[in-house]
């Protein structure tokens, strides 16, 4: 079990590494050499989890998070304005979320299968919108499929803007005005005028969901020490 848990963890640490390289480098600027020495591992145990470049990069992909497990909402539309906010503010902290969105919209290596990332956030959206419109928050005349994928573009154009400007500094204010412009053709008026657009929301949603997660964990320990 010890040798399994050291596995998973080294596995993690080459990820964040290439990660960051690929958020720094791009996918073709990249190389095997500088992810080792981010990663403080050999080569032996690179390629003991990774064959080549391009399996690090479609690993970072598929490790992605889109699911983003907000706290549930009276109001639906609520909880699709905190997943984007929640994600803005992890592509300025969290390595994988950063790389695999650099990997996800580069017009780099071709033969990297891109589009899932972009499929799976846009089905999330998709999701959160259609639940929405059941509960009648948002306009009839509104294409669900074509929200969520105009949502997925602009977030993609939104953070590209944002990580050439400001190093993603800027991203979740670039949101909220995304959404202050956008919300209002999509949004009924009585539903609109109650949503939370706070740029800060993302931050301190994530806390929370941290500090949930850390108290699961620690009942865990003690149920598992029990």
């Amino acid at each position: 079990m010890a040798q399994q848990d050291r596995a998973i963890r080294t596995r993690r640490v080459i990820l964040e590494a290439a990660a960051s390289v690929f958020d720094e480098q791009g996918y073709d600027r990249a190389t095997i050499a500088e992810v080792l020495e981010r990663a403080g591992v050999t080569k032996g145990a690179l390629y003991f989890h990774f064959a080549s470049k391009e399996q690090l990069a479609l690993a970072v992909l598929e490790e992605q998070v889109v699911d983003i497990a907000v706290e549930p909402q009276k109001i639906k539309l609520q909880e699709f304005v905190d997943a984007g906010q929640v994600l803005a503010y992890r592509l300025r902290r969290d390595p994988i979320q950063r790389g695999a969105a650099r990997l996800a919209v580069e017009q780099g290596s071709n033969h990297l299968d891109r589009k899932q990332s972009m499929i799976s956030w846009t089905r999330f959206v998709e999701g959160l919108l259609n639940e929405a419109r059941a509960r009648g928050e948002i306009l009839e005349s509104i294409v669900v499929r074509d929200t969520a994928e105009l949502f997925v573009g602009a977030f993609a154009g939104l953070q590209m803007m944002s990580h050439a400007m400001t190093n993603q500094a800027d991203l979740s204010h670039r949101l909220t005005v995304f959404f202050q412009h956008t919300l209002p053709s999509i949004a009924v008026p009585a539903v609109l005028a109650k949503l939370n657009l706070d740029p800060e929301r993302g931050e301190k949603l994530e806390a929370a969901l941290q500090r949930k997660m850390s108290v699961a964990a620690e009942a865990g320990e003690s149920v598992a020490v029990g």
